[in-house]
């Protein structure tokens, strides 16, 4: 059994993930996982993945290798209040999974300071931070919707219907 919980999932403010893109702007460095199924519609963080939360059974043991050199990984859905937590989740136990049984959930707790993450002889990072976008997509619209070196196909008409 996991030790591994929602109540341990750190949360990651649209400003943050806003200067870590800005400045950090490699998949190696921030990884954003976007899970929302029909909803991904009117525009996208940019650079981020879309990986549709029904999908996740099957495809996570591929994202956890995929994502393995990542610092941080940030999911989000449209409010973050279900699928991205649950897809955090998911994503940390395969990851504790696939990495033997060696426990990562200290990594939640570990101080992002803002230093190069420690990595292993093959370049896999030993403590990877995982967050969830606060608000989700509803929330990064309104604050960076229209910003286009942060978010791609934006449709602000869909959003102002109140999508």
């Amino acid at each position: 059994m996991s030790s591994i919980t929602a109540v341990r999932l750190t949360r990651i403010s649209p400003e943050r993930l806003s200067n870590l893109l800005l400045t950090v702007p490699t998949e190696e460095k921030v990884a954003v996982i976007d899970v929302r199924d029909s909803d991904h519609i009117g525009g996208h963080i940019k650079g981020s993945r879309h990986v549709p939360s029904g999908s996740l059974s099957y495809t996570a043991p591929e994202l956890v290798r995929t994502l393995q050199g990542a610092e941080k990984v940030v999911f989000h859905c449209a409010l973050s209040q279900e699928r991205g937590p649950s897809a955090a989740l998911r994503y940390m136990r395969e990851r504790e999974r696939l990495m033997g049984g060696e426990s990562i959930a200290q990594e939640m707790l570990w101080e992002d300071d803002g230093a190069p993450a420690e990595r292993d002889e093959q370049g896999k990072v030993k403590k990877q931070r995982v967050f969830v976008l606060d608000g989700g997509f509803v929330q990064w619209q309104q604050k960076f919707g229209m910003d286009e070196r942060l978010t791609e196909n934006y449709n602000k008409e869909l959003w102002a219907d109140g999508w």
